[in-house]
């Protein structure tokens, strides 16, 4: 009885993220989910309360693998550019394998507005950013990286890297591969403030 009920659940989720990526968030409604579910949008509330409830499943599902691969990073002990390469392989990877879940990534702007999912939208961004400052920060003080260059502001680059990246793929159909283009772009970005790079030019 349990299984089940967490099997609908999840179902749901996943018709979910296929309707926003189809249709966009102003496509989806109780009625085309319980429509694809094939049961009654009463059966629906019996799992859910509301659309809105829809919604923020959705966005805990869509971050739900964030704190198994920042996780997975400390324990690999990784150096610094080698974990944002990590990180970056890890998402992409996930990406490619399920195309749909991209489409959450397109709704941040729209979702921040709303009182009910502003805060666990600032939640997933500020923790993948903070993620990504605190690697930085640590390849700083082993001089790996830059110590002169804002961690704030390299995390900012890398992760509007990769949203950018996702639009265009998504707009181009999936026509290039996610993962590719993602760890060419992470790794130009790497070469930049690379502190072995600085002193090989001074050299």
């Amino acid at each position: 009885m349990k299984k089940g009920f967490l099997d609908r659940k999840e179902s749901v989720i996943l018709s979910a993220v296929e309707i926003i990526d189809e249709l966009g968030i102003q496509g989806l409604s109780t009625r085309e989910i319980a429509k694809r579910q094939g049961i009654s949008e009463g059966t629906l509330f019996r799992h859910f309360r509301s659309k809105n409830d829809i919604i923020a499943a959705v966005l805990d599902f869509y971050s739900k693998y964030d704190e198994d691969i920042f996780h997975s990073v400390r324990l690999k002990h990784l150096k610094a550019k080698a974990a944002i390469v990590f990180v970056t392989d890890a998402y992409a990877t996930y990406y490619e394998n399920y195309p749909a879940i991209t489409a959450i990534t397109q709704l941040y702007s729209v979702l921040l507005h709303q009182q009910d999912f502003a805060a666990k939208v600032n939640s997933i961004l500020h923790g993948r950013r903070n993620c990504f400052r605190q690697i930085i920060e640590n390849g700083q003080k082993e001089g790996e990286i830059r110590p002169e260059a804002d961690s704030s502001i390299l995390a900012d680059i890398i992760g509007g890297t990769f949203d950018m990246v996702c639009l265009m793929w998504r707009l181009g159909g999936y026509s290039f591969s996610l993962r590719g283009r993602m760890l060419l772009a992470v790794n130009t970005l790497l070469e930049s403030f690379s502190l072995q790079n600085t002193k090989e030019e001074k050299a």
